[in-house]
């Protein structure tokens, strides 16, 4: 299996840079190379980057088909108000689809892809399973709901068209050090809005075991789904608790108030957000270790309890040289 040519779409993302360091070290692995709009945020020792907008659709071709991958890892996928609006998010995602999805499909040596999804992608409608598992219903109901959905449908139809196999890694919210995340953003607000009248769990992933995740999706050829969700769930009022932040009840209309607060005070709160706050987040993941191999390790208060731990600011004091 040595020699393996690897791709990984979307390398310059904290997620990507991880996935990409645990590849190098993989002795499975061959060529590596990557690609999107920004560098790696970590040292890579033998990984190839190039550096390519998500829009430019004729480079990416040209840079897709010379390496003709083995493995495709399509990490490229941006998190409504992680790191872009909405609307730019959604553009930047379908682009980068559409290019490198469909670039891979005319790629001969390709045998397998793996996409980066979402628990998102069985929405949250009420008397919906609370613990959908990966033959429950695709039925996003928010915006990043849908795009993990299309990226799914998209990688699905190529993978059946030039017969490779096709593995969908669904997330749930990915947390860690650094993580641009909207659900990271607003539990560190100083005041924490949470419901009054419903106060449902919800689960998280840290990103070192998101990308042990993927990892071991391109490791095995993943031809399926699979729910990645850290042990253990947490509530809103029990996270504010742990961060020690100032609980602040809401019903109803005040939640449009608290919305643009949030908003104004750097910590937008996308619509799939909003679904967990109100409705919770879970998902079954007892197939992850049938399918990978491999389950999260870092239970969700112990991913919380980090998110509080992550300083703001360091402030390092100015030292006097001595002669």
């Amino acid at each position: 299996m040595g020699g393996v040519r690897v791709l990984v779409s979307g390398m310059g993302g904290e997620l990507g840079s991880r996935v990409a360091s645990l590849l190098e070290d993989e002795p499975w692995v061959g060529s590596l190379e990557g690609i999107d709009v920004d560098p790696p945020r970590r040292r890579l020792r033998r990984a190839v980057f190039h550096r390519i907008v998500a829009g430019q659709h004729d480079r990416i071709v040209a840079e897709v088909t010379r390496f003709n991958p083995h493995v495709l890892v399509h990490v490229a996928v941006w998190e409504p108000h992680a790191r872009a609006h909405p609307a730019t998010a959604r553009r930047l995602t379908d682009d980068a689809a559409i290019s490198i999805l469909g670039a891979a499909a005319e790629c001969r040596a390709l045998e397998t892809m793996v996409v980066r999804s979402g628990i998102e992608i069985y929405g949250r409608r009420r008397g919906a399973i609370t613990r959908p598992d990966e033959r429950s219903p695709v039925d996003p109901t928010s915006e990043y709901g849908h795009m993990v959905a299309d990226i799914e449908s998209t990688a699905s139809a190529i993978g059946r068209r030039v017969g490779v196999g096709v593995g969908a890694v669904r997330l749930a919210p990915v947390l860690g050090p650094h993580v641009p995340s909207p659900l990271g953003r607003f539990l560190r607000l100083p005041a924490v809005p949470f419901s009054a009248l419903a106060d449902p769990p919800f689960a998280v992933v840290h990103k070192y075991d998101a990308a042990a995740a993927l990892v071991a999706a391109a490791r095995v050829r993943l031809d399926d789904a699979v729910n990645v969700v850290a042990p253990g769930a947490i509530t809103v009022r029990q996270a504010i608790r742990r961060g020690r932040r100032v609980p602040v009840p809401l019903v109803g209309p005040e939640w449009a108030l608290a919305g643009r607060l949030a908003y104004l005070s750097g910590s937008p709160v996308p619509d799939h957000v909003l679904e967990l706050l109100h409705r919770g987040r879970l998902a079954d993941p007892s197939r992850a270790r049938e399918l990978l191999g491999v389950t999260p390790a870092i239970p969700t208060a112990e991913v919380i309890d980090q998110v509080y731990r992550w300083p703001n600011i360091l402030r390092v004091p100015a030292q006097r040289q001595v002669a």
